[in-house]
């Protein structure tokens, strides 16, 4: 398990979610993913928008402006973009010698021009774009006199263009940097101010072969350092009306066939039957015709208007109907057509990032007798818990037996009858309570058993056996369950995640259940997201008012493919379980002082309902409270 390194410092994970919660909300899609990169853009192929590390060295104030000033350039920027002007710039300068000067000065003058039309449409975000240019302005003023120094002219020039660019008064000029750039300084000052005016990509990437002409006269070297990314991708090819938007391409047919427009009397007719079935069909015939979409021909036939069928529509159609409402207008039951063809490997578990994963539950094997022997030793150190819990439990559940519900408006009449004449709608009424003997809840136990476990889970297993003592000992059911995901075998397309139920819902208040909490060991990786929602379907199935999910770990997610967006996935999935009336705990692990930050990281995660540890050999005494609140909050 690792923590997520924004180039070699943690970041602010609730940061994250929130660019990543912006991005989507701006783009209009939710299929649009965030990651941090070297230099910002926009990659249409991968549907990513990488944020630049250029503003991690700054005050969290600044830090966010950057941030948040890249996500609106990308998310927002991009639609006034031309991907096929892009093509065009990368196919003019694909034999110049400074090729990366022209690329850097196309997005450099294209993030300028968007920005005018972003700030129009969104007056917002011209603070953000304030605080952008200052920091880009104080960086490019040093570089320019660094680069001068160390007589690397090309990139200097680069940097008194930005400050030409930005700069807030008319008589600030390019200064002199090389005697081969100089006499062009009137010339280029010119062509910046092209920039401005100018509408459209098309005008940007004709302002900068202009400028490329010249350069390429004059300058010996291509730059050095990347300012500003401009990636070569195949963007003749992008489809500009569906920038963020992952369409499913149409099946091609096998053959190029088409249908005549008009029938010429000859065609051949078939009379054979040819029986057909559908989900209310009550006796199927013996065979069934099948067609494939990949198969047919082409006609002039208009399409899209999907419906749901009346009774009197044809079972095969191959006509157009006349358009008209259908009388069936409740769809909330019916399951969508984008939902059934886009279900992922894993079963749907509402998570882009878990679109491969998939369960494998492992069930317990028979304990050894090093295995029994172990456990009763342990159970033995936290007996004195055990005991306190259930005697606690017990009194309430009697004092709750006779404990009257007062002030009510029916039950039996009791002798404070002066508020008949006081109040206008008294309560005059009692009730005792019904006899309770029971606890209506269940629990989960979702234990991580990533590799950086090793040196916990002696002591965890001690805290969860006291979770099972006391809640076999109340007769309270509950499940156990290790996760893990095999690092060996995941892949692209196949990430296996293992679900090891040392104690089952079935088997929880049996004798024997207890030395299988012993076979918990460390293994490899761990996606939480996916365990949780595993987990909470689970829960979903029980039938007690109280489901309480309580997760052990040690710190965040770490998966194939999974690292940063694991954080924001964790987060979807506790929220999803909440919604769903489940109370989700987080029990945080370590043997050393906890950080501010990773408290604040597993918070993003898990809200306000965290419990630190920070020695594991106190994981009994913090455990005990929290199990006797959450007891003796679902007493019935």
């Amino acid at each position: 398990m690792k923590f997520i390194k924004f180039n070699d410092k943690k970041i602010d994970s609730f940061l994250f979610m929130e660019l990543t919660d912006l991005t989507r909300t701006l783009a209009k899609s939710d299929q649009v993913e965030v990651e941090y990169g070297v230099q910002s853009y926009y990659n249409p192929f991968e549907k990513k928008i990488y944020l630049s590390h250029f503003w991690k060295d700054r005050t969290y104030h600044d830090m966010v402006a950057g941030l948040k000033s890249d996500v609106y350039l990308r998310a927002i920027g991009t639609t006034y973009s031309s991907m096929k002007e892009f093509a065009n710039l990368l196919d003019n300068i694909k034999d110049f010698k400074c090729k990366s000067l022209a690329k850097q000065i196309f997005m450099l003058f294209e993030d300028i021009r968007i920005e005018e039309y972003i700030k129009q449409e969104r007056p917002g975000t011209k603070r953000v774009f304030f605080s952008r240019q200052k920091m880009y302005r104080k960086f490019f003023a040093t570089q320019l006199t660094l680069n001068k120094e160390r007589s690397i002219f090309t990139d200097a020039l680069f940097c008194a263009i930005y400050l030409k660019l930005t700069a807030k008064s008319p008589l600030e000029e390019i200064p002199e940097i090389h005697q081969s750039i100089d006499p062009l300084k009137q010339f280029i000052e010119h062509q910046l101010s092209r920039v401005f005016d100018a509408q459209t990509t098309e005008d940007i990437v004709s302002i900068v072969n202009t400028l490329m002409e010249s350069f390429e006269e004059v300058l010996e070297k291509d730059m050095l350092n990347t300012y500003f990314f401009f990636p070569e991708l195949a963007y003749e090819q992008v489809d500009e009306t569906s920038l963020f938007k992952d369409l499913k391409a149409k099946p091609k047919l096998s053959e190029e066939l088409n249908l005549d427009k008009e029938k010429s009397g000859d065609e051949e007719v078939l009379d054979e039957e040819m029986p057909t079935w559908h989900r209310e069909t009550e006796a199927p015939a013996k065979s069934f015709l099948q067609f494939d979409l990949e198969h047919g021909a082409k006609t002039d036939l208009s399409g899209g208007a999907l419906r749901e069928g009346e009774d009197g529509d044809q079972a095969l159609g191959a006509v157009q109907g006349r358009a008209q409402q259908s009388n069936r207008k409740d769809y909330r039951e019916l399951e969508s057509l984008e939902t059934v063809l886009d279900l992922p490997p894993s079963g749907g578990q509402n998570s882009k990032e878990n679109r491969y994963a998939f369960p494998i539950f492992k069930a317990p094997e028979k304990p050894s007798i090093d295995e029994i022997s172990e456990y009763r030793h342990q159970a033995k150190t936290i007996e004195s818990y055990q005991k306190r819990l259930k005697q606690m439990i017990q009194k309430t559940l009697e004092h709750k037996k006779i404990l009257p519900r007062t002030d009510l408006h029916t039950g039996r009449l009791n002798n404070k009858l002066l508020r008949y004449f006081t109040e206008r709608n008294p309560r005059l009424f009692f009730k005792k309570h019904d006899p309770s003997t029971e606890i209506n809840a269940v629990f989960t136990l979702l234990v991580d058993c990533s590799a950086s476990m090793f040196d916990k889970m002696a002591e965890t297993k001690r805290g969860i056996i006291l979770f099972h003592e006391a809640l076999k000992s109340v007769a309270v059911p509950h499940q156990i369950v290790g996760f893990w995901e095999d690092t060996n075998d995941a892949t692209n397309i196949s990430q296996p995640n293992y679900f090891h139920t040392v104690v089952s819902f079935i088997d929880s208040l049996t004798k024997d259940a207890g030395p299988h909490i012993m076979q918990l060991e460390p293994k490899e990786d761990n996606r939480d997201g996916f365990a949780l929602r595993q987990m909470t379907n689970m829960l979903m199935k029980r039938n007690e008012s109280q489901k309480f999910l309580i997760v052990f770990s040690d710190g965040e997610p770490a998966a194939f493919d999974y690292e940063q967006n694991g954080i924001v996935d964790t987060h979807e999935a506790v929220i999803s379980a909440r919604k769903r009336k489940i109370e989700v705990i987080n029990v945080f692990l370590s043997n050393s002082e906890i950080e501010e930050s990773q408290i604040k990281t597993i918070q993003d995660m898990y809200g306000k309902y965290c419990l630190f540890v920070p020695d594991v050999d106190q994981l009994p005494d913090m455990l005990f409270p929290l199990l006797k609140k959450l007891l003796n909050k679902s007493i019935l």
